[in-house]
């Protein structure tokens, strides 16, 4: 694979959270060419159930893959990965990679042997989490903290939005004030959004917490995907964001530009 055409992705989520994705992948692989699409009109993704997204996820992937022509595909939300990626994987002919809660990595680091997931409702309450919990941290003591309203937090400061810290707290003190919160040194950041807070996360508790998330190891996956694949030609675009939906304010079209996609476009639902 040469240096001046590394291979074009897609990178899909329910909103802005892969953009936290596709940072990590931009800053590992520079020369690759990405679109985005954003699913808004279907947000959040956590207050779904597993039949609507099995339900509407592979078709709206297989329209979006005709239409971009990727070389792969990241389903950059950790909801669709642990609820429809089977299902996805089955209904396109290219590489498709979800994100993995970062639950192995987070029970290696904790000293205390004890760990907090927190994403969405619809991604902490799938069997996948138990089973990653059983065969990466059975040594550990594991609180669930599900939150949908921390989405919703993220869309608000990506959309140039203040963020109100007494927000963040409201959505993760459950976790830290149970029997074991005081003991809680790693948190996995179980929603691509999240790390988009990652700042208000940290100065919303006083204790030393590592807020750990898979976006570096999803960009490794890439690079190591992308070396098997036939690459298709470049296509003369710049980098696009396509959303599913009517939000495209000014502040959201620059939050996107800012992350590297110059062309920004409002598909209908």
């Amino acid at each position: 694979m040469n240096t001046t055409h590394a291979g074009q992705a897609l990178i899909f989520d329910s909103g802005v959270g892969g953009l936290s994705v596709a940072a990590e992948i931009r800053k590992r692989l520079p020369n690759l060419q990405m679109s985005y699409a954003a699913d808004d009109i279907f947000r959040p993704y956590g207050a779904k159930t597993e039949a609507q997204l099995k339900a509407r996820l592979p078709r709206l992937l297989w329209e979006l893959t005709e239409t971009v022509q990727p070389d792969l595909v990241v389903i950059a939300c950790n909801t669709a990965s642990t609820t429809a990626l089977s299902d996805i994987r089955a209904a396109l002919d290219i590489p498709v990679i979800g994100v993995v809660p970062a639950i192995k990595p987070a029970a290696a680091a904790s000293r205390t042997k004890t760990i907090a997931v927190l994403g969405t409702p619809g991604t902490v309450e799938r069997r996948y989490v138990d089973d990653l919990i059983n065969d990466f941290a059975s040594d550990c003591r594991v609180i669930l903290q599900g939150s949908v309203n921390l989405v919703d937090i993220a869309e608000k400061k990506l959309a140039g939005e203040p963020v109100d810290l007494d927000w963040v707290r409201t959505e993760i003190s459950p976790m830290f004030n149970g029997r074991n919160g005081a003991d809680i040194d790693a948190v996995v950041l179980a929603c691509t959004h999240f790390p988009l807070l990652r700042e208000e996360l940290k100065a919303s508790v006083t204790q030393s917490v590592q807020w750990i998330d898979s976006g570096d190891a999803i960009a490794r996956r890439v690079e190591t995907v992308l070396k098997g694949v036939s690459l298709k030609q470049p296509q003369d675009r710049p980098d696009t964001a396509l959303l599913v939906g009517p939000e495209t304010s000014p502040a959201r079209i620059k939050t996107f530009n800012d992350f590297g996609f110059e062309r920004v476009v409002a598909l209908m639902g």
